[in-house]
């Protein structure tokens, strides 16, 4: 198979695409490495996906829909992975626009250029954000996700809906995947372990918001990555299915940032602040359905992946500071 993988320049989209190579399939990459966060960081991925002949990287915003239509016809995808997005909940809060230029016109632009080159089959990325203040827990597909409280979760909710009505009016199979804290090596640079790992070292103050009452379901990217390429190569799906991606396992952010110390080998400057506009308390994953149709079964614990994401950030970080020492 052919597999478009949008945003593969980013966390997730860099390991799915290194997954699905090692697997021998022919991966197209898209990304438009915006500064969101660290271009360099997004350049030293794509470099990694490179050295793969089986990989290609086109620079294309998703909002340029004569480009991305364009892409499609030259390429002919057998299956497209659409994990581009204008990620993070409080970014959101000040940049709106860049969230529907990005997740509303761009995902818009992907369903399109499926339906007119008759695509088989659309993974798309959503997110457990959709859950918004929901405080049944564990969070079901089932659950009502009529509340957002973020544009970037207005934004992940539309994606899911627009999902909805391509696959009823065009007959596309479209599946979407609710991600749960993702967190591992080549992660991104304004989630909190990369944020507090980093505060840690510098004896930098880390921000704990809610005083500290907060849990998350901390995913490893290694378990996203089985789910994310189990849902491109089983065939076991409805013409439309939405699946949460999580650990199944809601940890304390305190005894979170007590392993990183740990690790670390310092202790945190906590500066504990109130509850932030747009983040939810709790979140936690029900997984039984993708257990079922993805044969999805998170593997690594907390206490296992943040010693792999510390021992990757401090390598990649003494790297970055050698090769500028040598300029």
């Amino acid at each position: 198979m052919k597999i478009l993988v949008t945003g593969s320049a980013g966390f997730i989209g860099f390991h799915v695409s290194q997954r699905l190579l090692e697997k021998g399939y022919t991966v197209v990459g898209l990304d438009n490495f915006n500064a969101y966060y660290s271009v360099q960081l997004k350049e030293d991925r794509n470099r990694e996906l490179q050295k793969n002949k089986k990989y290609t990287c086109y620079r294309i915003e998703l909002s340029d829909s004569v480009a991305v239509a364009k892409l499609f016809k030259d390429e002919s995808f057998d299956v497209v992975c659409n994990l581009a997005a204008q990620a993070g909940v409080r970014y959101s809060l000040t940049h709106p626009h860049e969230y529907i230029q990005s997740n509303i016109v761009g995902f818009l632009n992907i369903l399109e250029a499926c339906r007119n080159c008759r695509i088989k089959k659309l993974v798309y990325a959503s997110s457990s954000s959709v859950y918004g203040g929901n405080t049944k827990l564990p969070f079901s597909e089932k659950d009502c996700v009529d509340s957002p409280i973020s544009l970037y979760a207005a934004s992940k909710k539309s994606n899911e809906l627009m999902a909805h009505c391509y696959t009823h009016l065009f007959g596309m199979q479209t599946i979407g995947l609710r991600f749960f804290t993702v967190y591992g090596p080549w992660g991104r640079p304004d989630m909190a372990l990369w944020l507090f790992t980093e505060a840690i070292l510098k004896n930098k103050p880390i921000k704990i918001f809610n005083n500290g009452d907060m849990q998350r379901d901390f995913t490893y990217i290694n378990d996203i990555v089985q789910g994310v390429v189990a849902s491109i190569e089983r065939d076991n799906f409805g013409s439309y299915e939405v699946f949460n991606l999580g650990n199944n396992n809601p940890e304390d952010l305190l005894d979170v940032i007590s392993i990183l110390e740990e690790q670390i080998g310092k202790k945190a400057i906590k500066e504990y602040l109130p509850m932030q506009p747009g983040d939810v308390k709790a979140t936690f994953s029900d997984i039984e359905r993708a257990k079922t149709k993805l044969g999805f079964e998170p593997l690594i614990k907390i206490r296992e992946g943040i010693p792999e994401f510390v021992k990757w950030y401090k390598d990649y970080i003494d790297s970055i500071n050698f090769c500028n020492n040598q300029q």
